[in-house]
């Protein structure tokens, strides 16, 4: 199995990379493929912004929603020169906002973007190696999310999606699993009180079942900054366990 494994932390001696050398090891035991992105490693842009607007439009936008997005006003407003103004003047010409849409979302995203897109679409499985921070996955996990689980990559729309029912949301992605493995600074007692459901609806189902993954598995090492030698090599016996059996 090809797996992509997508890991954030800013530390290389973090107790998360040791999690993801043990994970690493039992993948290869198990004769799976792991392709690793270590997101500070390659520095990689957390930050959504109007470079990425041609990634969340698209021609399946109804006519009465994208009457709301004033498209020709929305792009003028963004050029912040008076050049920039003028390219984008020559570059919108006779066109309506419906072929403006179209011609925005060709574009395509950012080149960073494209080549996460790529190796997510490689992959048979994921798997996330981070940190909680604040209930969720760190600024720079999150943000990858944000960016690379696109409309028309990750997930497309019906009208009614556009019109705000969130039944209406059409999974795209294909992959079998995706596996968290996630540090903690509280003990199991506070997740189980509510943190963990919390967790579960968020970043589990919302931003990873949802989307179409089929089945999602979140482990926890929790509380690792008060743990005993003893407590941290079971956790790194199960990262090796949970990529042997994955």
């Amino acid at each position: 199995m090809k797996v992509l494994t997508i890991y954030a932390h800013h530390n290389p001696r973090s107790f998360c990379h040791a999690i993801l050398e043990r994970f690493s090891e039992g993948l290869r035991a198990a004769g799976h493929e792991n392709d690793v992105v270590d997101l500070h490693a390659i520095r990689f842009d957390p930050v959504f912004s109007d470079r990425d607007t041609p990634d969340w439009v698209d021609d399946s936008v109804p006519d009465d929603v994208l009457a709301h997005w004033q498209v020709k006003k929305s792009l003028l407003a963004g050029a912040r020169n008076p050049l920039r103004r003028l390219l984008v003047k020559r570059w919108i010409g006779q066109r309506d906002d419906r072929e403006l849409v179209r011609r925005l979302h060709a574009l395509g995203p950012p080149r960073d973007v494209a080549e996460q897109q790529a190796r997510v679409a490689r992959a048979d499985a994921l798997a996330f190696v981070a940190p909680v921070y604040f209930v969720g996955f760190p600024a720079i996990l999150k943000g990858w999310i944000e960016r690379v689980f696109s409309l028309g990559f990750a997930f497309g729309m019906t009208a009614d999606a556009w019109r705000g029912d969130l039944a209406g949301r059409v999974p795209l992605l294909t992959h079998e699993k995706a596996l968290i493995m996630q540090t903690t600074i509280w003990d199991e007692a506070s997740y189980e009180a509510g943190l963990k459901a919390a967790m579960k609806l968020l970043v589990d189902e919302y931003a990873l079942r949802y989307p179409g993954i089929k089945r999602v598995e979140h482990e926890f090492f929790h509380a690792v900054n008060g743990a005993d030698d003893a407590t941290r090599r079971a956790y790194l016996d199960r990262a090796y366990q949970l990529g042997r059996e994955f």
